[in-house]
């Protein structure tokens, strides 16, 4: 039977609390295989498993509960691996590399912010900023709302300038953002948001970290900004070295995108 993993400890991590349990219907015990000082979290792997919100927060509690213990390197959802034997095998070939990861992740965690506009917002901002599309507005509207012609060139022009403007804010949030973390990731573009991204922030930082976010909600009031967090460091995970597909710890259970997308439709934010 494949086995599903949910993360990478050191093997001097502490025991799992007893009867823990993660993905599948019924879901699958967890259990420990140890290897090179290593061990990798994981249960034998539900066939057709797609990420569903319960095996979704099954995956993310199991790391949850692994994390309040000490580092983990969180495995993206879905990630399965032939059997047991494979995942000993990568624990002992990448076993350097995996213990340098743990104790640069050791005591950090992941925000993913997302942001979009505000549409009404933006249109008054893109207004506001933009003396052509104020002149040709305002042309159409004592012509009557103009020709087509005029119509079609004042969509194309609004059109530009909130694309412009996506991109000045995506980077204004990066620019405001990055100072307060030690790292940052981008992730997928994805539809409907003009910003996705991952931040790496130490525990006792988080506080300076989502004041920073609060700015920027202030100082950009068209700009709708999602946090979700904290979250085990997933966008910092280096897998190492790359080896035969067969030996490599992959995910069968969706895209990333997918399960981004199930997570934005969660009706709360999966707290570590």
């Amino acid at each position: 039977m494949s086995t599903y993993v949910y993360g990478i400890t050191a093997g001097s991590h502490p025991s799992l609390p007893e009867g823990m349990d993660g993905v599948g219907d019924p879901a699958r015990p967890v259990r420990v295989i140890q290897e090179s000082g290593l061990a990798a979290v994981v249960s034998d792997a539900p066939e057709g498993l797609r990420p569903k919100r319960k095996d979704l927060l099954a995956h993310q509690n199991v790391l949850a509960e692994v994390g309040a213990a000490g580092p983990v390197l969180p495995m993206r959802f879905g990630s399965i691996a032939t059997d047991d034997a494979t995942v000993a095998g990568v624990l002992a070939e990448r076993a350097d590399h995996y213990k340098e990861r743990l104790d640069a992740l050791a005591g950090k965690v992941e925000y993913n912010v997302k942001a979009s506009h505000e549409e009404e917002a933006v249109l008054h901002r893109v207004m506001a900023e933009n003396p052509e599309v104020r002149a040709l507005t305002e042309a159409n509207r004592q012509a009557g709302g103009g020709s087509y012609q005029q119509k079609l060139k004042l969509g194309e022009m609004v059109v530009a300038a909130v694309k412009s403007r996506e991109a000045e804010d995506a980077a204004e949030l990066q620019h405001a953002l990055e100072p307060a973390a030690d790292a940052m990731s981008a992730g997928p573009e994805s539809s409907g948001w003009l910003a996705n991204l991952s931040f790496l922030v130490a525990r006792e930082s988080a506080e300076m970290f989502l004041t920073a976010v609060e700015q920027v909600r202030k100082s950009h009031p068209h700009l709708d900004v999602r946090v979700n967090g904290p979250l085990p460091p997933y966008s910092f995970v280096d897998p190492g070295p790359s080896e035969p597909a067969d030996n490599t710890i992959g995910s069968d259970a969706g895209t990333d995108a997918e399960v981004d997308r199930i997570q934005d439709r969660m009706q709360e934010p999966v707290q570590e």
